[in-house]
């Protein structure tokens, strides 16, 4: 099964290297790759590194709360981080960080594998959430390096628990220990025969947490004071990582908000469809980038990238998108500010948007007619629900430093 495996990451390869010349993202997946084995020359030759995998900028901030407690703990060690995906290695810098190298993680073939933990030589591997690259993790196992999974979400439907899936099933085997985000992934690894695993929750409750704090002690910045002129001491209704599902309800919905301020961050920020968000929304509107010509419309569009998290802050509900199309964005980022949160009903794959849901802070709609509905709900109720939020995700924070500790316990570090 292994060599099956193997030949449909060569394939995946051979399909992404064609499809780079027609898509930039897929070419800047080919051109990160290259001379990666020269980008690996200049590591430390001491037993210092710890390797975080990340598949994406999501990922990279589940692994960042655990690469401040140990590097807070051990000042000496080396962060290596490895992405799958560009857009993490192009905006993992836009973050409070203490990465030491960043680099690609190169194609998960047997030989990337053996070269790459050769010229490493990792003290301790860590995988966030769902990565788990055959050839890689195998070959760690061969060179006797401990290998983790943090902030592990597994569904039932997933290939590992399937009568077919015994290959991927080994793989989970390989690693040394899972801490994982909820009590389902927990029981779906031991049914399978999995044990060494220990629920400590999510680490991003620990990484909006310290972006909460940095942002109210830090200075204020250009982005704050365009806020703050915006909104003239109101508080916006907050569209965060829209799609057009977000957009077209917020359109239906503006003959009823004539009152209200509202900032849209749209996920897609390219120019073209900035403009077609502009028009879409009309003269009523105006883009952060171009806020110099504010004339009191009462729609921002943020066309950049970076502002969304601290925009929380100037907000009195969020809503995330990438809930109509099962691709829901951040929804810890407004919570953390005491927002309550509105999104799309797929939200099947993120169990704390169920878990918000329960506690009372975050609502699951269809249409602007139940956008409306509970919206004035909310308004109704708005400081008892936005304590609701803040008091929950308090609760949840330090889970990175329940991992830190076990890891000491069990002599991983």
């Amino acid at each position: 099964m292994n060599s099956f495996y193997t030949l449909g990451i060569h394939l995946y390869g051979l399909g992404i290297r064609i499809f780079s010349f027609f898509n930039p993202k897929a070419n800047n997946w080919i051109e990160g790759r290259k001379n990666w084995v020269n980008q690996l020359k200049d590591l430390p030759n001491s037993n210092s590194i710890i390797w975080f995998h990340c598949a994406s900028l999501g990922e990279f901030d589940q692994g960042l709360p655990l690469m401040w407690e140990l590097k807070n703990k051990f000042p000496s060690c080396f962060i290596l981080v490895s992405f799958f995906s560009p857009s993490g290695m192009n905006h993992f810098q836009k973050r409070n960080h203490c990465v030491d190298k960043a680099i690609y993680l190169p194609l998960d073939t047997p030989r990337n594998a053996k070269q790459f933990i050769r010229l490493t030589q990792p003290k301790l591997a860590v995988f966030v959430k769902y990565e788990f690259w055959a050839n890689f993790i195998f070959e760690l196992k061969i060179q006797k390096i401990q290998l983790i999974s943090i902030a592990t979400n597994l569904r039932p439907n997933q290939i590992f628990f399937k009568y077919y899936g015994s290959f991927f099933r080994k793989v989970l085997h390989t690693f040394d220990f899972f801490y994982v985000q909820n009590q389902q992934t927990a029981t779906l690894l031991e049914s399978i025969g999995i044990n060494n695993v220990k629920n400590v929750g999510d680490t991003r409750f620990d990484n909006v947490v310290a972006n909460k704090i940095r942002f109210e002690k830090s200075v204020k910045s250009h982005a704050d004071l365009v806020f703050q002129t915006f909104l003239a001491n109101e508080k916006a209704i907050i569209f965060g990582s829209s799609w057009e599902p977000e957009e077209k309800i917020l359109q239906d919905s503006l003959k009823l908000l004539v009152k209200e301020k509202i900032v849209i961050a749209p996920h897609n920020v390219s120019e073209s469809n900035c403009q077609r968000l502009q028009q879409f929304l009309g003269p009523n509107s105006i883009r952060f980038s171009k806020f110099e010509h504010y004339s009191n419309q009462s729609i921002l569009i943020l066309d950049t990238i970076g502002h969304l998290s601290s925009a929380y802050h100037y907000g009195k509900v969020a809503f995330v998108g990438g809930g109509f199309s099962g691709q829901l964005h951040n929804i810890l980022e407004p919570a953390v500010f005491g927002l309550p949160v509105f999104f799309g009903p797929k939200h099947s794959k993120f169990p704390e948007a169920s878990i918000f849901i329960e506690e009372g802070f975050a609502f699951h709609l269809e249409s602007s007619i139940e956008f409306i509905a509970k919206l004035t709900l909310v308004s109704k109720n708005h400081a008892e629900i936005s304590q609701k939020a803040v008091d929950f995700i308090e609760t949840q924070k330090g889970a990175a430093s329940k991992i830190t500790n076990a890891l000491v316990d069990f002599k991983f570090l």
